[in-house]
């Protein structure tokens, strides 16, 4: 069986984006870019909602190719290119970069795609990964903090119907007082 894990940059008020999406507040240090970087790298199928799909695959694929791209860049955009993903909407009807779309039930095809062999999977975008939240699919949730209060925006958590207890795996401080911490959940 697949691991789960929903991780997210966040403000310290507990929003992965501000009102008007805005994102401006969780530029990432050069540390922080590189561990991303490398959780893209391996991870085993990469599970979007539209919102995040839509940022995304709007900048990576040609990430790479942009004036003063870094190294950094680059090799993250190859990563993205190369990793699967698995987008979920019912509003956009093709999807491309080593993407297919599920338009059904996102938590029967999650429960699925869990259900088989293969390397880990992370879950993005907070209303995707609210309904996976809900069903109590998510085995680890990453939280990467950055110390910003926004005041509203999109909620990294939902409300919930039944407490999750987790347990606290890992902590770690990147620069500019970013703080990761990481639970997994107790079953």
């Amino acid at each position: 069986m697949r691991k789960l894990t929903y991780a997210m940059n966040l403000s310290l008020d507990g929003y992965v984006a501000a009102p008007g999406g805005d994102l401006g507040w969780s530029v990432p240090s050069d540390e922080l870019f590189q561990w991303w970087s490398d959780r893209v790298g391996a991870t085993g199928l990469a599970l979007y909602g539209r919102k995040l799909w839509e940022g995304m695959s709007s900048h990576w694929p040609t990430a790479a190719q942009q004036p003063g791209a870094t190294p950094a860049h680059v090799e993250y955009a190859g990563r993205w290119l190369r990793m699967p993903k698995v987008v979920f909407s019912s509003t956009i009807s093709t999807v491309d970069w080593n993407a297919r779309l599920v338009t059904g039930d996102a938590v029967t095809e999650i429960t699925r795609l869990k259900a088989e062999d293969g390397g880990p999977m992370d879950i993005t975008g907070a209303t995707l990964a609210a309904a996976a939240m809900r069903a109590g699919l998510i085995d680890e949730y990453v939280l990467v903090t950055a110390p910003v209060l926004v005041g509203g925006g999109t909620p990294f958590f939902t409300a919930l119907d039944n407490w999750v207890n987790l347990a606290l795996v890992e902590t770690r401080t990147f620069p500019d007082g970013v703080l990761l911490t990481r639970y997994e959940t107790r079953r």
